[in-house]
């Protein structure tokens, strides 16, 4: 029987190169062992029975490119104490490899994701909610830097992208979601004191728990 508490669900959403990165690393190293994260990019559903040119077109930035049924069954399993085998995204080939990583519960897990906060099944699984703002240009810039140089696309397919889903989706199913949080933090992983602030409740929720 797991007598142990369950796990402190924090959900980080906000748009592409909001700076969401940033606010879960600084989160991460503030706890160490304590925290784990959990992100939604690893969670996109399998594309492998397609070719790779439908897959190039496909529309990530829509809820429906996730698998969330498996992500929430692996959050609700993390939660309540007991290990997953997280999936592997490539990027580079646009859908799901056949390994997978082993990953054990924590203290507090935090769960990453443009859309963390617009899937009401996950957002309302989270104890705590928190949307990481930026503004417009400095976004597409550092999607622009991320994709060109980490995933190996080209400037012409980012660019086209961004215009034709990524901005129309985060128009309807992003920015919306802002509502949800309980604290927004603006300017990204630049806001040291709002971070400040997000580790200092969590701690504090870490000694709740331990008391309960």
């Amino acid at each position: 029987m797991n007598t142990q508490p369950s796990s402190i669900l924090v959900g980080i959403a906000g748009g592409t190169g909001s700076g969401k990165t940033t606010v879960v690393r600084r989160i991460l190293e503030a706890f160490e062992t304590d925290v784990i994260c959990l992100d939604m990019d690893s969670y996109y559903a399998d594309l492998g029975h397609l070719p790779l040119s439908e897959r190039r077109g496909y529309n990530f930035d829509h809820p429906d490119a996730f698998d969330t049924a498996l992500f929430m069954a692996h959050l609700s399993l993390l939660g309540s104490g007991h290990a997953i085998d997280k999936p592997i995204y490539s990027f580079a080939e646009f859908t799901r490899t056949a390994q997978t990583v082993r990953v054990a519960p924590a203290a507090i897990i935090i769960v990453e994701g443009i859309l963390v906060l617009a899937e009401r099944g996950v957002r309302e699984m989270l104890d705590a909610r928190i949307y990481v703002d930026a503004d417009d240009d400095v976004r597409f810039i550092r999607r622009l830097q991320r994709d060109v140089t980490e995933r190996g696309r080209s400037l012409e397919s980012v660019i086209s992208q961004y215009t034709e889903t990524v901005r129309p989706m985060h128009l309807s199913f992003v920015e919306p979601s802002k509502r949800y949080a309980d604290v927004i933090i603006p300017r990204g992983g630049k806001n040291d004191i709002a971070i400040t602030m997000v580790i200092a409740d969590l701690r504090a929720r870490l000694v709740q728990r331990s008391q309960d």
